[in-house]
């Protein structure tokens, strides 16, 4: 039996008959009824059972706009990179479960996994990391921009600057045809380089000369010897602390259309190069309600060291809508389910601390934090779990990464997941630039008033009708 649905104005109607679809395609149609006109629009459906109306022919066809602030319900594309299911917490890259990729593969290799939708074979893997040793050093030129930032610099600030710099100094690799082997370079060059300004920009801050890439190191070790190495001591990479920093890298490498991805998308829809598109998704990263989310946990997590707030008065103070005090790192957006990043980045967390012999407070408090947390009524109704925010920054700052570091790294991680969505999205047929819409709640068409004829308004005046 169909589903109806009626309104004053209009009604809705889903008939199922048809077979399904696995590949996105139309599964059956929705009967839409707008001022007594139906209208017949597809019921689409994905690989894993997602299903969305088709509204790509709406206005043409009815004069109607979908109204959906913030995007919370519009799919604005058909993706084969990643999969969640918030309800259950589920994750997966191309098929592969997140807890198998980040306990048995490497960074590079889920980098390659993403782009270019399969894991590596092992030649093509060593061709991939040839790559990626190749393109590590940053043209000389860029040092003069380094000697010119203020050591105070926001990180974000000075990466972003940097990224979108890469079109000055390789224009080649932008001016209008995208062939494979462009884009190849494109990408090795992103996905390696971006280690170096990162470490080049710690170096910068802190007063240290810069320490270039190497040959033959791993692609964490190698970060971890530009930030940490100096011309007095050579820095040793610890092997639990590599790994740990790959298994970070990993989890982080791609979450679907969330807003850095989707801006990615949105401004490589101009056909951008890519260079200025990742750029575009550092920025929109940079927010704290994205990417400088696991800043705000530790920051979280001092002001309740500094404080001594117990755990009862910091429940207390989250649940008083009344008091500015925010739990970060609890509930997700996505996630109505325990976020399954957080488990596995919990357990490294502890194994590393453990292993250095550090023993951190903020750990400490985290954990009594989530352990409270999960048993509290307030907190499981509205299933609010640790995300992997909450426990993310623990990792960096175990690692020594300083705090305004942290979105910087997300960034890192983040680079292989909107590479492989600029590359879907231009591969995609047809190609469409991104052009939302809009309900206009403005003024209706007014006469033009002659500059001597225009009403005044003072200052007073404003505030004595607001009284």
């Amino acid at each position: 039996m169909p589903t109806r649905i009626n309104q004053p104005e209009t009604a809705m109607s889903i008939d199922s008959a048809d077979p399904a679809s696995s590949d996105g395609g139309p599964v059956s149609t929705i009967d839409l009824t707008i001022e007594g006109k139906q209208h017949s629009l597809p019921l689409i459906e994905g690989s894993e059972g997602e299903k969305a109306i088709d509204i790509s022919a709406l206005r043409n066809t009815t004069g109607c706009i979908s109204f959906d602030p913030g995007y919370q319900n519009t799919g604005c594309c058909k993706s084969a990179i990643t999969f969640i299911d918030g309800e259950k917490g589920i994750l997966r890259y191309r098929g592969y479960p997140i807890e198998d990729l980040g306990t048995k593969s490497t960074f590079l290799e889920v980098a390659y996994l993403l782009i270019h939708g399969d894991l590596p074979m092992q030649n093509e893997l060593k061709k991939f990391t040839l790559e990626i040793e190749s393109n590590s050093l940053i043209h000389e030129n860029m040092l003069q921009f380094f000697n010119s930032i203020p050591p105070n610099a926001h990180p974000m600030a000075v990466l972003s600057s940097a990224v979108n710099s890469l079109s000055i100094h390789y224009p080649a690799f932008f001016a209008g045809d995208q062939d494979a082997e462009t884009f190849e370079v494109m990408a090795a060059r992103l996905l390696s380089t971006i280690r170096t300004i990162a470490a080049f920009t710690y170096k910068k801050s802190i007063g240290h000369p810069l320490v270039y890439p190497q040959a033959n190191v791993s692609y964490c070790a190698n970060f971890l010897n530009m930030m940490f190495s100096t011309p007095i001591k050579q820095h040793v990479v610890d092997p639990d602390v590599e790994r740990a920093l790959d298994m970070v890298l990993i989890i982080h490498a791609d979450h679907e259309q969330n807003c850095s991805t989707s801006t990615v998308r949105l401004v490589g829809s101009s056909k951008v190069n890519l260079y200025s598109s990742i750029c575009a998704g550092l920025c929109a990263l940079w927010g704290p309600l994205h990417g400088g989310a696991n800043q705000q946990v530790i920051e979280m997590l001092d002001q309740i060291k500094k404080q001594g707030l117990t755990i009862k008065e910091c429940l207390a103070l989250a649940k008083d809508k009344e008091n500015p005090f925010k739990l970060m790192g609890f509930g997700h957006r996505v996630y109505k389910n325990f976020d399954p990043r957080a488990a596995m980045i919990k357990e490294m967390c502890r194994k590393l601390l453990k292993k250095k012999e550090i023993s951190d407070p903020l750990f400490d408090i985290a954990l009594e934090l989530e352990d409270a947390a999960l048993k509290d009524e307030y907190f499981i109704e509205r299933k609010l779990y640790p995300n992997v925010d909450f426990y993310s920054g623990l990792i960096y700052r175990a690692i020594g990464i300083p705090t305004n570091m942290f979105t910087v790294m997300f960034a890192m991680g983040r680079m292989p997941g909107w590479i492989a969505h600029w590359k879907e999205m231009h591969d995609t047929v047809p190609f469409k630039i991104g052009r939302p819409r809009q309900i206009y709640i403005g003024e209706k068409e007014r006469k033009y008033p002659p500059l001597s004829k225009r009403k005044q308004f003072s200052i007073m005046s404003i505030f004595q009708s607001a009284s």
